[in-house]
Formats: C-alpha cells, sequence, structure tokens
C-alpha cells in the first residue's frame, strides 16, 4: 500500500461490485478507478459473469493474485446468467449498509465515491444516487440524468446503472430482475427500488464523476432495438405506479416528443437557410407529415420557409 492510500480516509460503511464479462483489460482500469477514490470502499467484489475469453480470464486471475491493490477484492466467478444476476450475486456478498455498483468497462473519477456517498448518506429517504456523466469511447459527451421521485423515472431512466445504493432497499425490492437479460434492467430496478417507501428518490450530484464508455455494439445500444417490448414488460410489472401517476408519465413523454420535433424542424430550417438539399426521410415527412401530435405544424412552417427561400431565390 503506498504513502497516499495509507493517509486517506476509507468508507467503511460502502463496498463496491463491479460485474465483468469478457471486458479484458477495461476490467483494470475500473479496479483502478476505484483504488484511487479519495474515499476508497472497504472492499471491493469482483463478479464475473462467465467470460469465455483468454485475456479476460488472465486478467481475473491477475486481478485476483495482485497483493499491491490498495483494497481488499475478491473475485467470484459464476456460469452466464447476465448483468442482473451478476449484480444481485456481488451485492449479495457484500456486508455494508451501502454499496457501489460499477460496470467492469466504465471507471469513476477520484470523487465519484465521496461525493455520490456523501449525499445519499445524508439524506434518509433517498434509496440510491450517482451522478452525471462523461461519455468517451465512439461518443465524447457530458450527459446530465437528473434522478427524482418515481414520477421522474416512470417516462424514462433518470440514473446510470453506476450508482450507490443502499443494501436494506435492495433487499426489500428483491434485488434486480434476472430475467431481464436483454437490457433495461436498472431502469426496472430503480423503479423497484423506489416503490419500496412513498418519500424514496434516487439522487445525483451535478458533475461528470463517472466516465462511461460508448460503442456501437453495447448492450445499451442494442437493447433501443426492443425498447417498445422492454417498456411493455416493465409498464406491466410496475402497472400500479403508471396508473397512479399516468397525467404525469403522458406529460413527461409528450414534452420529449415536442422537444425532439422541435430540434429536428430547427435542423430542416437550418438546412433550407443554407441553400442545402433536405435528405430522403425529411422530404417524405413534408410530404406525408404525421397528424395531431405537432408534425403538420411543423411541416407547415418548414413548406412556408421553402416556399420563402424559391423566391428568394428566384427574385
Amino acid at each position: 500500500m503506498n504513502a497516499k492510500h495509507k493517509t486517506c480516509s476509507i468508507a467503511q460503511d460502502v463496498e463496491a461490485v463491479i460485474t465483468s464479462f469478457n471486458q479484458g483489460g477495461m476490467l483494470l482500469d475500473a479496479v483502478h478507478s476505484l483504488c484511487r477514490q479519495t474515499l476508497p470502499p472497504a472492499k471491493i467484489i469482483l463478479v464475473d459473469d462467465g467470460s469465455t475469453d483468454k485475456i479476460s480470464n488472465r486478467i481475473l486471475d491477475q486481478i485476483a493474485m495482485d497483493a499491491n491493490l490498495p483494497i481488499p477484492i475478491t473475485v467470484i466467478r459464476q456460469l452466464n446468467r447476465g448483468v442482473s444476476a451478476a449484480r444481485n450475486t456481488g451485492i449479495r456478498n457484500a456486508k455494508s449498509p451501502f454499496v457501489l455498483v460499477l460496470d467492469g468497462d466504465d471507471w469513476l473519477e477520484p470523487a465519484y465515491l465521496e461525493q455520490v456517498f456523501l449525499l445519499l448518506r445524508g439524506n434518509a429517504s433517498m434509496v440510491a444516487a450517482s451522478s452525471w456523466m462523461h461519455t468517451f469511447g465512439v461518443l465524447d459527451a457530458t450527459v446530465c440524468p437528473c434522478g427524482g421521485d418515481i414520477t421522474a423515472f416512470l417516462a424514462r431512466n433518470n440514473c446510470p446503472a453506476t450508482h450507490i445504493l443502499r443494501r436494506d432497499a435492495w433487499a426489500q425490492c428483491g434485488g434486480y430482475d434476472e430475467s431481464m437479460r436483454e437490457g433495461f434492467e436498472d431502469w426496472d430496478f430503480f423503479l423497484s427500488l423506489l416503490e419500496t417507501a412513498p418519500q424514496a428518490h434516487i439522487g445525483m450530484v451535478q458533475q461528470p464523476l463517472l466516465q462511461y464508455r460508448t460503442a456501437p455494439a453495447s448492450a445499451n445500444i442494442k437493447s433501443m432495438a426492443k425498447r417498445l417490448a422492454l417498456m411493455r414488460y416493465i409498464i406491466d410489472k410496475h402497472g400500479d405506479a403508471y396508473r397512479a401517476h399516468m397525467t404525469d408519465v403522458l406529460l413527461q413523454m409528450e414534452t420529449t416528443s415536442v422537444s425532439r420535433l422541435h430540434g429536428w424542424e430547427s435542423e430542416i430550417l437550418h438546412t433550407i437557410s443554407g441553400g442545402g438539399s433536405l435528405s430522403s426521410v425529411s422530404k417524405g415527412f413534408i410530404q406525408s407529415p404525421t397528424y395531431g401530435d405537432g408534425g403538420m405544424a411543423a411541416a407547415v412552417r418548414i413548406a412556408s420557409a421553402q416556399g420563402a427561400a424559391t423566391k428568394q431565390q428566384g427574385g
């Protein structure tokens, strides 16, 4: 243990669970980011969900045998059962009242645990907490989920999969749904957490302290192709909450729809004003706009802009 880690405090009430599946050297980044925390966890539990590639298994052996890691680490290997089962295994093996859940291909800024844990620990009705995230890989961006109570989570997920949770709330809600192996398991889990108490909510540190890896073939991207089917499962499962807050859900979805339609319309108008050509999709929308959702009004504004641009060119 180096001098840096000797002098820093330890979050005795927090253990960290990392889940992995064929993530190779990315797993080392996740482990090392926990070791560099300004407030490190008391222990790391690494659950491998049946990795099959040689590099990943060699790195798992390396981590398990590394006596120089400044934090005690336990490596658990299990047959491939999906990320929900891996997370449940890790949390079940933790003894602390708070557990940090981290995907093996992501990593944390040094202040993540300290800032997120202090936010969570200071509010008894907060069942989990996380932070904004910076994406890297194919997308370089800052993503700002807002957390909130159950009404904020019914229309969409509002918390990263990486977070710190109260272990008793995890036990009370039954943990992650292990039947969900195609995506959205974290969204479903947060809804289950928020159903444990009327005042339950999820906190968010408004700084990008989570580094989130993006790739075209990631599980998160693939799950979007099945979004409607997965949403149907979630709505059926949490039906009482959806029925109780139906107005809020519909208004949140409409707000998102209007915002995206406005953004698309603005891009089309920008293309027209610059003399550019519209895509076939945009042309098709103008020729046959949607009705009753603001689509026809947008098409009228776009067609008016096209007409004005044509007149200007002709004059």
